[in-house]
């Protein structure tokens, strides 16, 4: 059990590394609209370990954001909502890991594919509602011309959001046909 336990916060330690080094990867439009590919690994360890695991490794790749100076911080709350908050509830990508699982162990690949696309859209919704309340509350002054920080802030985190589980839900799904191991933990 001791040794279970070892091998999951290592997994969720290096799953966290490689979304940081992901996230090295220009997909920036403008200041407030990116594709965030760290996603995709932290899609992965929240299928293949669940809610717990996805939320640890989402909270590190967080922090690993100070470590590698990639945090823009206005002020310690927004970091905390920004850095802490929205990359823990990366957690809810694994709400449904154990049907995903259960179905790619049956070979049910359409079905998989579709729990799969249910649990990384509730995920990449949960992170990004705290980018949401982030940018009404701090980033409002960035807002274009004749727009109210509310409506700068779903309409740029809400395109980020969907561009990101977009991306993301298609390499996830190719990883499921292709390399359906990834997900199915001994």
């Amino acid at each position: 059990m001791q040794n279970k336990r070892l091998i999951i916060l290592l997994e969720c330690a290096i799953f966290a590394a490689v979304a940081m080094v992901l996230s090295f990867i220009p997909l920036d439009i403008g200041s407030s609209f990116s594709i965030s590919l760290g996603m995709i690994p932290m899609y992965v360890i929240a299928i293949r370990r669940g809610f717990w695991a996805a939320g640890f490794a989402g909270l590190l790749w967080g922090l690993l954001h100070f470590l590698t100076a990639k945090a823009y911080i206005l002020m310690p709350s927004q970091a905390i909502i920004e850095y802490i908050l929205a990359f823990s509830f990366i957690a809810f990508s694994g709400v449904f890991s154990k049907q995903v699982r259960i179905n790619l162990a049956a070979n049910k690949l359409k079905e998989t594919i579709q729990w799969a696309w249910g649990t990384m859209i509730i995920g990449g919704v949960a992170r990004y509602f705290w980018h949401y309340v982030a940018g009404v509350l701090f980033w409002g002054a960035y807002a274009f011309k004749g727009w109210g920080a509310q409506l700068f802030s779903i309409v740029m985190n809400g395109a980020s959001c969907l561009g990101t589980v977009v991306v993301s839900g298609i390499v996830i799904s190719i990883l499921l046909k292709t390399s359906p191991k990834l997900f199915l933990p001994k």
